[in-house]
């Protein structure tokens, strides 16, 4: 490599060994930045998942809107706690699994049990009562001596009427006490309303709100973690004045949004031989429209 690319992460410069498609390719790939309040949320979960076990268990609920990062951070914390294999005093194997990351995609008592036993990959019969599918769950869960559960896309509770609701917040509430486990809740803002269905919820769970980014120095730190892992030639000073305020402009703090306007400018310089990100080359890329907007992205063809 006759180039040093210092304004790259020491991690990403063998990228620059590769020719323009992988290099492109590799901008697809997950991308894991650091930053504060990461780095505050991913601590506060370590430090739950780590206290004394008892009957009232301190649960979480981590909220935003869509495309800020909620998963990335959650698949950060899973990765950073994986799964384990030990010998017990008899020579027996056995998993541990201290993390438990389900993903909600009912609002149905049923649909929660089937969403957590997935993850043991154990056989079980969706079509069973829900008596011997919860009773097949806590074991499996004190087995394996999950020591947290998160529940991602909770969001989802809310499309059951106010009873099921309610009835599916009692649940999750007698599982963190017979389990003696903090549960976390992943989701959306309008999440914070299944706390509302009983007083004894709201004081069971915190809220923990990924907001969206500011046009500040934290947000030009942002750009320059991002600038160390595209794999481009030369450097692009996404943190300059003139180009930080039209990146926040376009992607209006959205860290996903965010993400995906540098991995479109980044794949073009690279297409076109430029090898950095201009003023004029995030102009090109306006079209990639934030995730709050309402109507759908219309993704424009370079013609050039």
């Amino acid at each position: 490599m006759n180039e040093s690319y210092n304004h790259l992460h020491d991690e990403f410069k063998p990228l620059m060994l590769f020719n323009d498609e992988k290099r492109i390719e590799s901008l697809y790939e997950d991308m894991w930045i650091n930053y504060p309040r990461s780095e505050e949320i991913i601590q506060l979960l370590s430090q739950m998942m780590n206290r004394p076990k008892k009957p009232r268990m301190p649960g979480l609920l981590l909220i935003g809107e869509s495309n800020m990062g909620k998963t990335s951070i959650i698949h950060r914390f899973v990765a950073l706690h994986p799964d384990m294999t030990i010998e017990d005093d008899m020579e027996m194997t056995r998993v541990q699994k201290p993390v438990m990351h389900a993903i909600m995609r009912g609002s149905e008592e049923k649909d929660l049990y089937i969403a957590i036993l997935d993850k043991f990959w154990v056989p079980f019969r969706p079509t069973d009562p829900k008596a011997k599918l919860r009773h097949q769950l806590v074991s499996l869960m004190l087995e394996c001596n999950v020591k947290i559960l998160i529940l991602d896309e909770i969001h989802n509770l809310l499309r059951g009427t106010a009873v099921k609701q309610r009835i599916m917040m009692d649940t999750i509430k007698t599982l963190s006490v017979e389990l003696m486990i903090p549960i976390i809740g992943v989701g959306t803002q309008d999440a914070a309303m299944v706390l509302v269905t009983d007083p004894q919820h709201t004081s069971r769970f915190d809220i923990v709100k990924l907001p969206k980014w500011k046009m500040d120095k934290n947000f030009r730190a942002l750009l320059v973690a991002f600038e160390k892992r595209l794999p481009l030639k030369h450097p692009s000073r996404l943190d300059s004045k003139e180009k930080a305020p039209l990146l926040y402009a376009i992607s209006r703090g959205n860290l996903g949004d965010l993400h995906r306007l540098l991995i479109e400018c980044a794949s073009y310089a690279i297409k076109h031989g430029v090898e950095e990100i201009t003023v004029d080359i995030i102009d090109k890329h306006r079209w990639v429209k934030p995730t709050d907007t309402h109507s759908a992205r219309e993704i424009v063809f370079d013609t050039d």
